[in-house]
């Protein structure tokens, strides 16, 4: 990347550490795209995403992926880390917000439906169909330094399935995965945020280092990450207050937690 291209930080910039017990902050995002039909509020513009990570470094905040924002915690040198996350893996991330990221100096993990490739959000009933990243862009986003994470086969609710088909749909996604980019797969992603116990556990037997939900509750943790939802009317002050307001909000990261990925291989 081009030195010129990316945001000087300015001096008085002062980054929020992420301390030891606090849950890390970490945004979730999904479609990228100018999309005027967007009933369950999952789109932001290209112009508003770039907005946003313009805010992101002028506070001397730099995005990344999730494994790294754990691995820079276990390090002792997450600060100013703040981890970004995009859903479901649609096909405009490699268009609109990939060069983006490149631009402002940021990585993000896309959690993908290695069962829907090519395919389109049917689960939205109500909403227009956006297409899906195929293997070629799974690949291309992985080669270009973004973190590809599972969001299971084919975006069900984990925690109304049977433990044999839930088992499916958390092992196999990650094998296909592994398969198609021919690196390990580290992250999972609940869909529809939906988690309860019996789901983080089978997680963690599988062999995953983390699990993002939304807002886990008493499960916040390495397996039940909650997230912060940024969507198209999250102008910079709207994003301040939700960094500000993060602490408080969030449960405390559980004292002792491991964050060595000791589950991961």
């Amino acid at each position: 990347m081009p030195a010129d291209t990316v945001l000087r930080q300015p001096a008085r910039s002062r980054p929020r550490d992420l301390l030891p017990g606090r849950s890390p902050w970490v945004v979730m995002y999904h479609s990228v795209d100018d999309c005027a039909d967007d009933p369950y509020n999952v789109t932001v513009t290209p112009a508003r995403l770039k907005q946003q990570l313009r805010w992101l470094r002028s506070r001397g905040l730099r995005g990344v992926t999730v494994g790294q924002l754990l691995d820079a915690r276990r390090r002792g040198t997450g600060r100013g880390l703040v981890g970004l996350t995009f859903d479901d893996g649609y096909g405009d991330f490699a268009e609109n917000a990939l060069p983006l990221l490149r631009h402002y100096d940021c990585a993000a993990t896309v959690f993908v439906l290695p069962g829907r490739l090519g395919g389109d959000n049917a689960w939205d009933a109500d909403g227009p169909r956006k297409p899906l990243l195929t293997a070629q862009g799974i690949r291309a986003v992985a080669a270009a330094g973004m973190e590809i994470g599972s969001h299971g086969l084919t975006h069900v609710d984990l925690t109304r399935l049977d433990p044999e088909r839930r088992r499916a749909e958390i092992e196999e996604s990650r094998a296909l995965l592994e398969e198609l980019t021919g690196r390990r797969v580290h992250g999972f992603c609940y869909p529809y945020g939906s988690v309860d116990r019996a789901t983080a556990d089978a997680v963690r037997t599988a062999g995953y280092r983390y699990a993002c939900a939304i807002s886990p509750g008493p499960l916040t943790g390495q397996f039940a990450l909650p997230r912060v939802f940024v969507g198209e009317r999250d102008t910079p002050w709207r994003l301040e207050l939700k960094r500000c307001v993060h602490p408080i909000r969030r449960r405390p990261w559980p004292t002792g937690e491991a964050l060595h990925g000791e589950a991961g291989r």
